[in-house]
């Protein structure tokens, strides 16, 4: 009998994918390797955001089944995560300006995950009902260093109260600045779980001011 390889789960290797509700957590995130796609506007109307992630699960997966079958090398499928930004960022907190975000869309992959193992997975999908932005998918690391974590239970939409007492309290209260993008892991899946459920860690990137 073959013994099946064992299979890497990395929310659980990887501290910085572990977040605890009503506080805040500096924390070291190590240097990741993502699949990325780019996107501007409202996650919640219009075609863009749907269609950048009906690109990356099936890269994601894809490359899953090859590691597995070629590398000997199995792991679970990791969340959908977000980096968010606009030229003001009170349109996170105040204002919820959805329509002034841009955003980049990724799933983390291993690093042993190389370029020409994404483009044989990319040529593979595009030879049966592509999704519409595959071509658009690229594998690109990911430094954040030294981030404030917390995570925030129930709608997405209730977030900018977290988000002000962490960017207007927490971060310049412990002599610290906002440096990256904001940073958001799907834990939950949002077609699945009612919105009170989400659980959503938020991360800021920061350094000392």
């Amino acid at each position: 009998m073959t013994s099946q390889p064992e299979k890497a789960d990395f929310k659980k290797e990887i501290g910085a994918y572990r977040a605890r509700r009503g506080s805040f957590t500096v924390v070291d995130v190590p240097d990741l390797q993502y699949l990325m796609i780019d996107g501007h506007g409202d996650p919640n109307h219009g075609q863009a955001f749907a269609d950048a992630t009906e690109a990356l699960y099936p890269l994601a997966y894809r490359l899953k089944f090859a590691s597995k079958q070629t590398l000997g090398r199995d792991y679970v499928v990791m969340p959908l995560e977000g980096l968010w930004w606009a030229d003001d960022m009170d349109s996170f907190t105040a204002a919820r300006d959805k329509s002034r975000w841009h955003w980049t869309l990724m799933i983390m992959v291993p690093g042993w995950i190389d370029p020409a193992m994404l483009a044989t997975a990319v040529d593979q999908l595009a030879s049966a009902s592509p999704p519409q932005r595959l071509h658009e998918v690229r594998l690109q690391s990911l430094s954040e260093g030294r981030c404030v974590q917390t995570l925030h239970v129930g709608p997405y939409d209730d977030e900018a109260e977290v988000l002000d007492r962490m960017h207007h309290e927490f971060i310049p209260g412990h002599g610290l600045r906002m440096t990256g993008r904001h940073h958001e892991i799907y834990l939950s899946d949002a077609r699945r779980v009612a919105p009170a459920r989400l659980r959503t860690i938020l991360r800021q990137p920061v350094a000392a001011k």
